[in-house]
């Protein structure tokens, strides 16, 4: 079995701002992480109007390695637009499944999918490189404080 852990946390109060690094979280069921732009409501963020379950979004961060390994590119945690960076946690395989962060308890919604928005503001070529590794939107079932270091493992 395995387990992960969390390593950042990034909120951005809006879309197109950018994203901000967090010691701490606070993780609201059914709302979002408290100060993002998706709990805001649903005009501030870039794919709010869409149907989808996308209070918290993750990225794991062997995609952001692979991306460096194979392709000589940096992007760092903040760029990525991902709320959460996760080492050993995978991600595509809990769509459908509730695991926990620390104490919080979240279920895995679709994958996410990247856009040439990406590009345009990070000015790199990588939307293309992130099919099917640009991380999991998630439902928070039962909130909390989390905290880069929390562990992640199946429900």
């Amino acid at each position: 079995m395995w387990q992960g852990r969390l390593l950042n946390i990034h909120t951005a109060p809006k879309a197109r701002a950018p994203m901000v690094e967090q010691i701490t979280a606070t993780l609201i069921a059914g709302v979002g992480i408290e100060g993002d732009r998706y709990a805001q409501g649903i005009d501030t963020g870039t794919y709010s109007d869409q149907p989808d379950v996308r209070e918290v979004t993750l990225i794991e961060v062997e995609t952001l390695e692979a991306l460096a390994r194979d392709h000589d590119i940096a992007l760092s945690p903040q760029e990525h637009r991902r709320n959460l960076t996760t080492r050993d946690v995978p991600l595509n395989h809990l769509v459908g499944r509730q695991f926990h962060l620390g104490e919080v308890l979240l279920e895995g919604g679709r994958l996410n999918t990247p856009c040439r928005y990406i590009d345009m503001i990070t000015k790199k070529t990588i939307c293309d490189l992130l099919e099917h590794r640009s991380g999991l939107n998630c439902r928070i079932i039962k909130g909390g404080v989390i905290r880069p270091g929390d562990l992640i493992r199946l429900a």
